[in-house]
């Protein structure tokens, strides 16, 4: 196993961050850690101040209960850092049998989001493509890891997962689209502040992307191809998502909320073409 020496980031506070943090889980887990990765912004780019650091450990088995007592520790401890970017750490702790294989007898990982006050949980894997955890689910985690993946200490992600096609892409944001978006029109609370409501609205714009082009790219990539793709009336709704991201605690202008329930009607239309079923 290695350990990447250079910096991983062009973010030196980051770095100080993972760094600690790889150093304290390598310690907790033991012969059970794997590797630890990178994906997300950080990854496929995009990052900035208001984007969550994303990473998964993977580990060679379920860790036991005292590990998982003395990781919530730890995040805890890191979290108190007085550090801008030590609350924006979102990481997922995945034995490596089910980053291959779906298996749903083993379905429960720890998972822990950003915020000082989160703690670690462990979440249920629904089904083999979608987790609320990953927009496009387990397979955009596999993708982006494969794909763009950074490694900050383990194998290459490419020895130990399979590829992604771009057929199991589109097949995951379909899934995403029919079992996490569609509720949203009859429950459209969700709506109501700037941050989740910009965050589906760029979400739909990386859907779309991805439907077309088969391939993952980041929220900025993506909402400005959208704005030049589709044009009217989506323009303005994606570039007032693209600021909201930013003041995520403010509550969402009714338009725009409005607006997101509309893109999303549009979005469910567009697929239905996409699906071959």
């Amino acid at each position: 196993m290695s350990n990447r020496k250079i910096s991983p980031t062009p973010y030196p506070e980051v770095n100080v961050v993972l760094k600690e943090l790889l150093s304290q889980v390598q310690e907790i887990l033991g012969y059970q850690f794997a590797g630890r990765y990178l994906y997300g912004s950080l990854a496929y780019g995009g990052f900035d101040s208001d984007s969550d650091i994303d990473y998964v450990v993977v580990t060679t088995e379920e860790p036991s209960e005292g590990s998982f007592s003395r990781l919530q520790a730890m995040h805890t401890r890191l979290a108190a850092l007085d550090i801008w970017c030590a609350t924006q750490m979102e990481g997922s702790y995945i034995p490596l049998h089910a980053l291959q294989q779906y298996d749903p007898a083993r379905a429960l990982y720890l998972h822990i989001d950003r915020g000082r006050e989160e703690h670690l949980h462990r979440m249920l894997i629904d089904d083999a493509r979608l987790s609320r955890a990953w927009w496009g689910g387990w397979v955009f985690l596999r993708a982006v890891l494969w794909e763009n993946g950074i490694v900050l200490a383990g194998p290459d992600p490419r020895t130990i997962i399979e590829h992604v096609s771009p057929d199991e892409l589109k097949q995951a944001n379909l899934a995403t689209l029919k079992e996490w978006f569609r509720p949203l029109l009859d429950h459209p609370g969700e709506l109501a502040n700037c941050g989740y409501q910009s965050y589906y609205v760029l979400t739909l714009c990386r859907i779309l992307y991805t439907l077309e082009h088969g391939a993952i790219v980041s929220k900025q990539v993506a909402a400005y191809w959208a704005q030049k793709k589709l044009g009217d009336p989506w323009t303005d709704l994606i570039e007032r998502a693209c600021a909201g991201r930013h003041n995520p605690d403010t509550k969402a202008q009714a338009v725009d909320v409005s607006g997101t329930m509309d893109f999303i009607r549009y979005t469910l239309e567009i697929s239905q073409c996409a699906d071959p079923k």
